[in-house]
C-alpha cells in the first residue's frame, strides 16, 4: 500500500469512526439521562417515606399532646370547661360493689383488706367481692376470715377476662370499682369516683396509676413510674377534651349494667370493656384524685413481660375496635383513639425502625445536609440509648441516658408483641410480672 492509498484508508477510518461516534454519543446521553432520572425518582421516592415516618414518629410522642393541650386551651377559652359536679349526703350513695380479680395472692390478702377497710365510704353502700381464677394457693382460705367478703371462685384458670365476667355477673350493685390485688387505693378514690358518675354520660371512670420503688435508683420502677406521669397526663387532657382513651386495670369503674362480657382471649380487658362504652355513646372520666399505687416491676426483664402483653392487646384491641377509627359517627373519637393508642401500637414503631435504612440511604446518595444531620441525631440517640442500657446493666444509671434507653425498650417490646399476639392466640390466662 502507497503513502496515497494509505492517506485514503485513514480518511475512510476517520470518518467511520466519526460517524460511529455521532451515533452513540446521544445513546449514551440517552441512557446517562436514563440513569440519572431513575436515581432521582429513587431518591424523591426516599425522601418522601422518610419525611413520612419522622412526621408520624414526632406526632405521635409530642405532637399529639401539643394539639391535645391547644384543643383543651381553646375549648376552656370558648367556656366548655364544665364543672364539677357536687358529692351527695353519705345517705344519697350509691352502693358500690368493690371487686379484686386474683390469682394465688394468699400472700397479700390481709394487706389488701386492710387498705380496702380504710376507704372513706360508708360501710353498709359498700360490697367487697374477691373473684379469684382458678387460685391453687390459700387465698380463699384467707378470705374466709372476712365474713363480710364475698368470694367468687372458679376451679379453672381462665385468664382475668373470665375472672371479670364471671365476677361482674354476680353484682348486684348499680357501680363497680375494680382493682388490682397488689395495690394501694388512696382513702377519698370511692368518693371522686362517685362524683364522677354524677354526670349521666359518664359510663366509666378511670382513676390514676402511680408506681411506686422500694428503693431508690429501681431501674424499671422509675422507668415505668415516667412513663405513667406522661400518659397520665395525656389521659387528663384527653379527657377533658371529651373522653379518656381507656381506662387502667389497676383501678377503673363502670355502671355495672353497661357491661358487656368479653371474649375470654382478651388480653387488655380493662381497655376493650372502657372502650365498648365510649363506642355505645358514653365518656369514660378521668380523676387523679382517684388512684392506685403499686411497686415497678422488679427488673426490666420483667418489665418487658408487661410490655409485650401490654403490645399485644393493644393491636388484638386495635382489631376488634377497628370501626371505631371510622370518622363517622364519632369523628372525634376516632381522633383520639388514632393519635393516642393505635399509632403507638401499630405504625409508628414500623416508623421508627424504618428511619434508619432510609437516612443511611439518603446520606448515601448526598441528598442534603439535612439528612446528614438527622442521621448524626440519630446516631447520638441511639448511642445514648446504648450507654444506659450499659449502665443499668452495672446497676448504675443516669436518668438523661436512661430516657432514650427506656423509650427504645417499649417500642422493641411491640415487636416483642406481635410474636406474642401470634403464640397466645388460645388463652387469656395473664402472666404475672414480679413486683419490685
Amino acid at each position: 500500500m502507497n503513502s496515497g492509498e494509505l492517506i485514503l484508508c485513514s480518511k475512510d477510518v476517520f470518518a467511520t469512526t466519526c460517524g460511529i461516534a455521532v451515533f452513540f454519543i446521544p445513546l449514551h446521553r440517552e441512557r446517562k439521562e436514563e440513569h440519572l432520572s431513575i436515581t432521582t425518582i429513587h431518591m424523591i421516592v426516599l425522601k418522601i417515606l422518610f419525611w413520612v415516618c419522622l412526621a408520624i414518629c414526632i406526632y405521635t410522642y409530642v405532637g399529639y399532646g401539643v394539639l391535645l393541650y391547644v384543643m383543651v386551651r381553646i375549648k376552656r377559652w370558648l367556656g366548655g370547661g364544665g364543672r364539677h359536679a357536687e358529692l351527695p349526703e353519705d345517705g344519697q350513695l350509691p352502693e358500690v360493689t368493690f371487686m379484686v380479680c386474683a390469682y394465688n395472692e394468699q400472700d397479700i390478702v390481709d394487706w389488701k383488706m386492710q387498705n380496702i377497710r380504710e376507704l372513706d365510704y360508708p360501710q353498709e353502700k359498700l360490697h367487697v367481692m374477691w373473684v379469684t381464677d382458678g387460685s391453687t394457693d390459700n387465698t380463699n382460705e384467707r378470705l374466709k376470715a372476712y365474713e363480710d367478703v364475698e368470694v367468687v371462685y372458679s376451679a379453672a384458670r381462665r385468664g382475668k377476662t373470665a375472672a371479670l365476667n364471671h365476677g361482674i355477673g354476680q353484682v348486684k350493685t348499680e357501680l363497680t370499682v375494680m382493682t388490682d390485688a397488689n395495690t394501694v387505693v388512696n382513702r377519698e378514690a370511692l368518693r371522686e369516683i362517685v362524683r364522677c358518675f354524677m354526670d349521666p354520660q359518664v359510663g366509666c371512670v378511670a382513676g390514676e396509676k402511680r408506681v411506686m420503688a422500694r428503693t431508690k435508683g429501681e431501674v424499671a420502677a422509675e422507668g415505668e413510674g415516667l412513663y405513667w406521669k406522661y400518659e397520665s397526663a395525656l389521659k387528663r387532657l384527653d379527657s377533658e377534651l371529651y373522653s379518656a382513651m381507656g381506662a387502667a386495670g389497676e383501678l377503673n369503674a363502670i355502671r355495672t349494667q353497661l357491661y358487656e362480657p368479653m371474649p375470654e382471649t382478651a388480653l387488655l380487658d380493662d381497655f376493650v370493656m372502657s372502650m365498648r362504652m365510649v363506642q355505645r355513646g358514653y365518656k369514660i372520666a378521668y380523676t387523679s384524685k382517684a388512684y392506685a399505687m403499686e411497686y415497678g416491676s422488679a427488673n426490666l426483664e420483667e418489665e418487658s413481660k408487661r410490655k409485650r402483653r401490654i403490645a399485644a392487646g393493644g393491636l388484638q384491641s386495635t382489631w376488634w375496635l377497628r370501626r371505631m377509627l371510622l370518622p363517622y359517627p364519632q369523628p372525634l373519637v376516632a381522633f383520639q383513639l388514632l393519635s393516642h393508642r393505635v399509632l403507638r401500637w401499630t405504625v409508628t414503631p414500623v416508623a421508627m425502625m424504618a428511619l434508619v435504612p432510609l437516612n443511611v440511604s439518603l446520606v448515601m446518595m448526598k441528598a442534603g445536609t439535612v439528612y446528614t444531620v438527622v442521621w448524626v441525631l440519630q446516631i447520638l440517640f441511639y448511642l445514648a440509648a446504648l450507654a444506659g442500657y450499659l449502665l443499668e446493666q452495672n446497676g448504675r444509671k443516669n436518668k438523661l441516658l436512661y430516657v432514650p434507653y427506656y423509650f427504645l425498650f417499649m417500642n422493641i417490646n411491640v415487636f416483642r408483641g406481635m410474636y406474642y399476639l401470634r403464640t397466645h392466640q388460645g388463652g387469656g390466662a395473664w402472666e404475672k410480672a414480679r413486683r419490685g
